[in-house]
């Protein structure tokens, strides 16, 4: 790392040109390609993956997105003079544009059952050339536009549909922009320099920028979700700017205590820089964890995000010490330059707040304790309740045309409109064509079921499909109940006697078999992520107690971040004041993603921590003054750096998206919480409690380990040479402090 740092310094201005030379090429070839995402909730094997791969077989037609015009009358019905010739007009209009396969109109033969029972509602489908994931932006807003030029006073038109919903608005990049300028509020808070503060911000949106636009590049070779290069971002944005506050950090103590401005830089990469990189690793690992789940769609996601993490991390070891060496001694704030200049080096003692918290929680660390444990304790209750399932777009803002028009269509014809069911099997013989004619009229008197629709049979009759409209919601536990009714009970009674195999497809199902999958792969998917981010740990500090803890304190932390989503979006508290839409179910994939996310973020502050306190450890012996002296120097870091990760996830609540949401709602509580109530309250707890067991490893197993370091021992070496030459500077400090009673080193303070 000192070798990497010092060619970085002496070829900063060729590091630099690279680094934009990546990031214009990237970006330029991004721009030429365009992006290929596709939301792909297919889960090979299921019953649902099946029937949907049978019915595009026998019904290629079928094949293009369905999205829905939906209308309102006021005084009059739809089926009025004026009404009908408006709607009639625009239909048309909508099916002559490019990329529009067909409309059916509720006016014409095949509409049948489209007006409402009232005769105020009724709605049209219109059925694309390709899938949303195919259609341009463009193609869809040219729908939107001609139905709504149709609204006049006492006719309302709205649109739903995956297409549709590519032509909402969104927050565009206000959640970026916000983000980082509470970022650089913090760092210049923080620093005192502006010079300082806007190179992490610097250093993490070239990293970011150059990953946002690999991800759209890999999109063209794998299967991408149109979320991982926000969720990229947004993970990268944070790791990025604390991972450069860090060595930012090391380098201004560097400064302070009389290094020159290359010295230092080399200096922080070579031991800070470490951490990072032991970080970053982590983060990766946890996110690679995704892969043996051997799902395309997560496994996409999770090769993009831990893509964005290596190119941030690398930023920041090789662009970063680039950019401090342009800057010179301005990393430090004019207070801090004029002091250096005017009395020399001066010894960084770790006093203030942050060393009477340490000493705090070392004379108390039961209580605390406690308290922490019950924080999380209730936090983590609502988690007991998460259902995971289908969130469509009635869970949207109740501004957004989508959710206007599922509004609509529940009102007018049933909640279960807006998700159908759809049965599909091969057929053989007239046996088959015998049972298939009774299906519907078995369908009518089946709870749960609203409406089933004649059996339609394809081409050459080897195939047929029937849509069944549950009497309830697509996310609900109810139509969830139907799919497991026909499965089991319905279904199996008619296919006997039969060839027929009925297979159970549409949205609620297939999100049902995705959850499926998952939840039965899960338990093996986080073993292996504990297990090998916990043989990181034992790696680096030679201890089994310290990987244990830091096991249970990320699953704490991950537990209580999803009992806030579980009650801000699956409870529905504060959601709708948020403009994050109604109450729903979580989404089947982002468990494992957060979980991916969390644990590879918990980990970090764990490093930072847990770093400081075994190199104390290692120079004294002495548990008690280990904890207590790396909590006093590492908690300002680490809550600086909560603050900025916090902000930055926070922002993307801003995007729009209730995915993106999602993840910025439970990544900003979990460092929450992981930096204010774990790192720097139950954890010294614990380890105060536990005094040297902390660092206990048997010594067969000691001997039998590789051993790697976090921070190299030539790197403590140097810091003892720092501090022999500054040993006088200390003791008159010292001495001044303890005579006027305001400030002590709180490694003097006794426990």
């Amino acid at each position: 790392m000192a070798a990497l740092a010092r060619w970085c310094v002496r070829h900063r201005l060729v590091t630099v040109l690279l680094w934009l030379l990546a990031l214009g090429g990237v970006s330029a070839a991004a721009a030429v390609t365009g992006s290929a995402y596709s939301n792909n909730y297919e889960a090979p094997g299921t019953e649902s993956s099946r029937a949907d791969r049978l019915l595009q077989q026998g019904f290629p037609g079928l094949g293009g997105d369905s999205d829905t015009v939906v209308w309102r009358t006021g005084p009059a019905t739809v089926r009025s003079a004026a009404v009908e010739q408006t709607m009639t007009r625009a239909l048309d209009e909508i099916a002559a544009l490019p990329g529009v396969a067909s409309v059916v109109s509720p006016y014409e033969g095949q509409g049948t059952g489209r007006i409402s029972g009232d005769g105020r509602t009724a709605y049209a489908t219109v059925t694309f050339d390709d899938q949303a994931d195919n259609l341009s932006k463009s193609e869809a807003q040219a729908v939107v536009d001609a139905a709504r030029a149709a609204e006049t006073e006492g006719l309302q038109v709205e649109l739903g549909g995956s297409a549709i919903g590519l032509t909402e608005s969104s927050g565009g990049h206000l959640a970026e922009v916000v983000g980082v300028a509470v970022a650089a509020v913090v760092l210049f808070l923080a620093f005192g320099s502006l010079a300082a503060s806007l190179l992490p911000i610097a250093t993490a949106l070239v990293g970011v920028g150059t990953a946002y636009a690999s991800i759209v590049l890999l999109g063209h070779a794998m299967t991408v979700a149109d979320f991982a290069p926000m969720l990229g971002m947004l993970i990268g944005l944070g790791v990025g700017i604390d991972y450069a506050l860090f060595i930012v950090t090391r380098h201004r103590r560097g400064l302070k205590r009389g290094l020159s401005v290359g010295e230092a830089a080399r200096n922080a990469v070579a031991t800070t820089g470490r951490a990072v990189v032991f970080a970053g690793a982590t983060v990766c690992i946890a996110l690679l964890g995704m892969l043996i789940l051997r799902l395309s769609f997560l496994g996409g996601v999770a090769i993009a995000a831990s893509l964005t993490v290596v190119l941030t991390v690398a930023a920041s070891v090789t662009l970063l010490p680039a950019l401090l060496s342009f800057i010179g001694p301005r990393a430090l704030s004019r207070r801090e330059r004029r002091g250096l200049y005017e009395h020399g080096p001066q010894p960084e003692l770790p006093t203030g707040l942050a060393a009477r918290w340490s000493v705090f929680v070392e004379r108390h660390p039961k209580l605390l304790g406690a308290v922490a444990v019950v924080v999380m304790a209730l936090l983590a209750l609502p988690t007991l309740s998460l259902r995971l399932g289908t969130s469509d777009q009635g869970n949207n803002p109740r501004s957004a045309t989508t959710r206007q028009a599922y509004d609509l269509l529940a009102e007018g014809f049933g909640p279960g409109v807006n998700g159908p069911l759809t049965l599909v099997t091969h057929v053989g013989g007239a046996e088959d064509r015998l049972a298939l004619d009774s299906l519907d009229s078995t369908l009518r008197v089946t709870a749960g079921v609203a409406s089933a629709t004649p059996v339609t049979y394809g081409a050459g009759g080897a195939t047929a499909y029937l849509t069944v409209v549950p009497d309830s919601a697509p996310q609900s536990q109810r139509t969830s109940d139907l799919v497991d009714r026909l499965r089991t009970e319905v279904l199996p009674r008619v296919e006997a006697g039969s060839g027929l195999d009925v297979r159970v497809g549409g949205v609620t199902a297939s999100y049902d078999d995705f959850a499926a999958v998952i939840v039965g792969r899960l338990p093996l998917f986080v073993g292996v992520v504990i297990g090998l981010g916990c043989a990181l740990l034992l790696l680096a500090f030679r201890s089994l107690g310290i990987p244990l803890k830091a096991a249970v304190m990320n699953i704490a932390a991950v537990a209580a971040a999803f009992g806030v989503v579980v009650a801000i979006f699956q409870w529905g508290w504060g959601s709708e004041l948020l403009g994050l839409g109604r109450a729903g179910p979580i989404e089947p994939f982002l468990p494992v993603i957060m979980v991916s996310v969390l644990f590879g973020l918990s980990m970090d502050y764990q490093v930072f921590l847990v770093s400081r306190m075994y190199e104390e450890w290692l120079e004294t012996g002495d548990n008690r003054r280990a904890v207590r002296v790396g909590l006093a120097e590492t908690s300002r870091v680490i809550n600086s750096a909560a603050v900025i990760m916090i902000s930055v996830f926070l922002a993307f609540v801003l995007s729009g998206d209730r995915v993106i949401a999602m993840f910025g709602i439970a990544l900003a509580s979990a460092v929450a919480l992981d930096a204010f109530v774990l790192r720097t309250l139950l954890v010294p707890a614990l380890m105060h409690l536990l005094g040297g067991a902390n660092w206990w490893l048997p010594r067969r197993l000691d001997r039998w380990l590789p051993r790697i370091s976090v921070e190299p021992p030539e790197c403590r070496a140097a810091h003892e040479r720092l501090a022999a030459a500054t040993d006088a500077e200390v003791a008159d400090v010292l001495e001044d402090e303890l005579e006027k009673e305001r400030q002590q080193d709180v490694r003097d303070i006794p426990g």
